[in-house]
Parts: structure tokens; sequence; C-alpha cells
């Protein structure tokens, strides 16, 4: 039903969502409208620019079931990381609780810290519950990615942030290869920060981003970028007064990215109506049908994979084949993969069929 909204179906078969996802029909006709708005009007309509900030703050909140007063528009994943990891108090024996198989985005800022003092437990996902309990004992934040960008594994955000909860650890979350694929419940899972960019599994535009920090964590995360939207009176040109802004939005340094808002609005909305909870159980089986017919032809898989821990990422090779030449295969068949760290990555999305994933199959060496 919601494949006409996919024009990229018509000339590739898109296995690349982890990467930078196409964008939807509807998501490309908002971005279109505000460009062609800015080119007759200039900021007459500004006022509606102003809305659409607001519905993306709407439209995120419903999607993880927090308040839109938690959520900060920003530019992509990394920013979101940075602002917590920089805005907080950190003092020389603190502990943060990180994981080995992480983007760099999710391990470059907290290893920063360890300049200051702040020392860094280094776990796997894969490690038992058990692990990551003994780990939390003591340290005062835990990042980890929903979906590791690489193997594919997804954790369970519930049973972390009930063990982050129980030692009192601030619980942050690197979203951006789950959120739109997998459902995400910040309140039941506990998670006092998350961040994610737009434009992988939210199908929206690149350089537009959530962050969600809770109400509570606010409190304790200082503004580090900062300029005249962070204040509570910026729409005052007149005022210096310095006072916060009362929610997410004093993380908000300048000027937004308003096309990129006009899209990312549009792609979630699209999500929301369609509902994660329909779309998971897609995602999932495409993933299983990848994984289950690779292992059919000889291909060494990254990870076992589970009904527990599969997502959207598949990642395999052959080690007598060279990863650059297959990839590039399947790309003269028109069908989008990537290869990462020498493995071939598979990421499909709900749009795609599972005669598709036949297709690609059929065409790998």
């Amino acid at each position: 039903m919601y494949r006409q909204f996919f024009p990229v179906t018509k000339h590739l078969i898109y296995l690349n969502h982890a990467a930078v996802a196409p964008l939807s029909l509807p998501a490309a006709e908002a971005m279109q409208w505000l460009a062609q708005d800015a080119l007759e009007y200039g900021s007459q309509h500004y006022a509606k620019w102003l809305d659409t900030y607001e519905g993306v703050r709407i439209c995120t909140a419903q999607l993880i079931n927090s308040s839109p007063r938690e959520i900060a528009l920003v530019k992509n994943t990394s920013e979101g990381i940075a602002t917590v990891a920089m805005g907080l108090d950190w003092k020389a024996g603190d502990k943060i609780v990180v994981f080995k198989e992480e983007f760099p985005a999710n391990q470059y800022p907290w290893q920063r810290l360890e300049s200051r003092g702040v020392k860094l437990e280094w776990l796997s996902v894969t490690d038992p519950l058990d692990k990551i309990d003994a780990a939390a004992k003591g340290a005062r934040l835990l990042s980890i990615s929903f979906v590791q960008f690489l193997t594919g594994h997804r954790v369970n955000l519930e049973q972390i942030g009930a063990i982050c909860q129980q030692h009192g650890v601030i619980f942050f979350v690197d979203a951006i290869q789950g959120m739109g694929a997998f459902p995400i419940d910040v309140r039941a899972a506990h998670i006092d920060a998350l961040a994610a960019d737009g434009h992988k599994w939210l199908l929206g535009p690149e350089g537009c981003g959530i962050l969600y920090i809770s109400q509570a964590l606010q409190e304790r995360v200082e503004p580090v970028e900062f300029g005249w939207t962070n204040v509570a009176g910026y729409n005052d040109y007149g005022s210096r007064d310095m006072k916060l802004r009362g929610d997410a939005g004093r993380y908000e340094c300048g000027t937004l990215n308003t096309i990129g808002c006009y899209g990312l609005h549009a792609s979630i909305k699209l999500l929301l109506e369609i509902g994660i909870a329909n779309i998971s159980p897609v995602v999932q089986a495409l993933g299983d049908q990848i994984y289950d017919g690779v292992k059919r032809r000889g291909y060494e898989t990254l990870s076992e994979r589970t009904a527990d821990n599969g997502a959207g990422i598949v990642s395999f090779r052959q080690k007598a084949l060279d990863t650059t030449m297959v990839v590039a295969k399947l790309r003269h068949a028109g069908i989008v993969a990537a290869n990462r760290a020498g493995w071939i990555r598979t990421a499909p999305h709900f749009y795609i069929l599972p005669e598709e994933i036949e297709k690609m199959l059929e065409v790998l060496p």
C-alpha cells in the first residue's frame, strides 16, 4: 500500500537504509514546498515554519512516548550525543559504561572525557545482563546503541534500562539504527536521553535529527553550544535575559535546518500513519530472509540472529571474495548495499519486497 511513496523502487532495490535512506514522496514534497515558498515569499510565512518545528517535536514525542518539551532539534546524532557528553558536570573518577561494537559517534565523545579523569568500562553488546549489571554499579552513565551499525544486534532497552534505574545510572541510547523500524518507549525503558538522525530508518533528510532529553536530566545537562535561541526570551530581540528555555529547546543554539525539519516532519508523520508495530515485523522478516539466504549460499554472517536480537541490518561475507567487488556487482544489477569493514552490509526497510531480496541472493557470486 505504501510502496507508492518510495519512487526509488522504480530504479533500484535499495538495501542501504543503515547508511542514507531514500526520501519518501511526502518528505520530498514537503521540502520542495518550503523551497518554493522561500523562493516566492522569503520569510513571509515564518509562522508556518515555526509550526513545523513544533510538529517535529510532537511527532517524535508520539513515536517514542515522551513529551514534546523533551525533544530538541539537532543537526545529527553526533550533536545529540555530544550535548549530553559535554554538558554533564563530570568529576575525576566518574565511570561510564560503553560498548566496543559502537559506531565512533558513540565512542569518541566518551573517550575524550578520559582526559578529565573519567573512567570507561568497556563491554560487548553480547555480554549477559548480569555482566552489564555488575558494570553499572557505581557508574554515572551507560551509553549503548539500540541497534549496532555493523552487526545489526538489537538490544533489549527495557532490560538495560531497568538495570540503569536500579543503580541510578543515566541511560543514554544512540537510536539511529533502530528508530523508525522498531518500537522505542523511553518511559518503559527508563531512557534518560536518546539521539537519532533523520536520514536512516526515519526516512528523512540528512542534517536534521532529534535529541530526547528527559525533563529531569535537563536540569543536569548544561547547554555547551550556546546562542540566542537557548534562552527563554529569544523572541524578544531587545532582551538580554539569559534565563534558559524551560524545555529541551534550551539545547537549540540558533536558526534551525528549516527545510530539513519540513522533510523530517513529513517522514515521521508517514511512519506514525503506517505504525511502527506494523513496520517492525516486516523489517524483521526481511532481515531473516537475507540472513537465512546468505547462509544457504555459503556466506559467513557477522552475528547470530534471533527473534529477540534481530533488526534491519545483516552483514555477511565470504573470505575468498572481495567485498568491494561483490557490492559493485550488486550495484551493477541495481541493488544497493554497503561495504563496511570488510563485510557486505544490507539493510532493507518495510517497503522492500521479499522477491527483491530473492533477486539480491541470486545476484550474489
